[in-house]
């Protein structure tokens, strides 16, 4: 079974008021108890039915809501330090974008795109290669043996309270609160 992670250490981010992440953190928790929830009756239902089916289909939704708002909220933080310029992370952009800016300015026109989803920012460790990517649902549209590094949540929960209709604004706070260190972090663990 899995627990919810506390993201309460994020509550005071600036950009972000506490009303709107602990209704996100609710969201979040809410994914976690449903995947729980759709593990207990996958197990217990016969597999040849159309429940078994339709149940199989939506864990996909539930399982990838409940990791993406982790790897979301385990990317922000209070004390924003820039991306180190002598990280991997840091050269694999630049290998592949030309320059940091270049990356940044990919990642957030993707986030300000129309429609609902997550912009993700993916290492694909065959290709070696860096890709900015808008997905549309939680579990449509991701590229498949693609690790997340970085990912924002562009479903209109994430800022609407905040921000009203004004995306653009969400993500630059979003930007301002990334803890780089742990996004540098996932990218050695898939290269060796």
């Amino acid at each position: 079974m899995y627990e919810a992670k506390d993201f309460s250490h994020l509550l005071g981010l600036s950009g972000f008021s506490d009303n709107a992440l602990n209704t996100h953190f609710k969201l979040y928790q809410g994914y976690v108890a449903n995947t729980n929830k759709l593990m207990g009756k996958l197990s217990g239902l016969p597999k040849d039915t159309p429940e078994y089916g339709e149940l199989k289909r939506r864990f996909g939704w539930e399982f990838n809501g409940m990791r993406l708002h982790e790897y979301y909220f385990g990317a922000m933080t209070k004390s924003f330090s820039p991306l180190d310029t002598s990280s991997p992370l840091y050269q694999k952009i630049v290998e592949d974008f030309g320059l940091y800016e270049n990356w940044e300015t990919d990642f957030k026109v993707t986030a300000a795109m129309r429609g609902i989803g997550w912009a993700t920012s993916y290492y694909d460790p065959i290709a070696k290669r860096l890709f900015n990517v808008f997905v549309n649902e939680h579990d449509l549209g991701h590229l498949a043996g693609c690790v997340v590094l970085l990912n924002l949540d562009i479903f209109e929960h994430a800022f609407m309270l905040d921000y009203n209709t004004n995306r653009a604004d969400y993500i630059t706070a979003f930007m301002a609160a990334v803890d780089w260190p742990i996004v540098a972090s996932r990218l050695p663990l898939l290269t060796t």
